[in-house]
C-alpha cells in the first residue's frame, strides 16, 4: 500500500542529495537572486486553540516563530494580527479549523533545516497530539519572484495543483523538488 502523501514516509527528514529531481533544491543557474521558495503547510485542529490539548503547541509559538525569523535564510511569513505576531493566522481561504503556515525562504535547503533540525522538529514529532489526518497532502513548496509575499488564496491553489497533478514545477514537495524558473 503506497503511504498518504505528505504523510511521514513523504515529509520525513531527508538530506538535499537524495531528493529528485533537483536533489541541491537550488534556484537554476542564474535563478538565485530572482527567486525564493514559498511553502505552506496546513493543519486541521483537534481542539479549539485556546483549549488544555493545544496548550503545549500555543505555549511554543513564540519559541518557533523567533527561530524561523532568525534562522538563516528566512525571508518572510504570514502573520494574523501585527500586535500579537505569536497569534495563530485565521484562514480566510480554508476551513475555520485549520491553521495556515505560510512562509518565504531563500531556498529549500533553508526551509529543509529549519524544519526538521533543532529545536523546530521537536514540535513537528508532537504533531499528532495537536493535529489531526488531513487524508490529503498538506503541504506545498514553490518558486516566488524575490520580494514577492504570497496570499493565502495563491497558497491554496499551489496546495490544490499539487494534489490534483503531484508534483510539477509549479507545485512540489522536499521529496520531489523542481528548480526556479531561469528568470523572473
Amino acid at each position: 500500500m503506497t503511504p498518504m502523501p505528505n504523510t511521514p514516509a513523504d515529509t520525513a527528514p531527508m538530506p538535499a542529495s537524495a531528493a529528485t529531481p533537483h536533489p541541491s533544491g537550488e534556484p537554476a543557474e542564474g535563478a538565485a537572486a530572482a527567486y525564493h521558495v514559498a511553502q505552506l503547510n496546513v493543519a486541521r485542529l483537534l481542539a479549539p486553540i485556546d483549549s488544555p490539548q493545544l496548550a503545549d503547541f500555543v505555549a511554543g509559538l513564540h519559541t518557533v516563530n523567533l527561530l524561523a525569523e532568525s534562522s538563516p535564510g528566512f525571508v518572510w511569513r504570514l502573520i494574523g494580527d501585527e500586535n500579537d505576531r505569536d497569534a495563530t493566522y485565521v484562514p480566510t481561504v480554508f476551513d475555520a479549523d485549520v491553521l495556515v503556515n505560510l512562509t518565504v525562504w531563500e531556498d529549500v535547503d533553508s526551509l529543509w533545516e529549519f524544519a526538521y533540525r533543532g529545536h523546530h522538529l521537536e514540535y513537528l514529532r508532537r504533531r499528532n497530539e495537536w493535529f489531526g489526518d488531513m487524508g490529503e497532502r498538506y503541504q506545498v513548496l514553490w518558486w516566488v519572484p524575490v520580494g514577492t509575499e504570497p496570499t493565502e488564496r495563491e497558497a491554496a491553489d499551489r496546495l490544490e495543483h499539487l494534489r490534483t497533478h503531484g508534483p510539477t514545477p509549479e507545485a512540489f514537495t522536499f521529496r520531489q523538488r523542481y528548480p526556479a524558473p531561469a528568470t523572473p
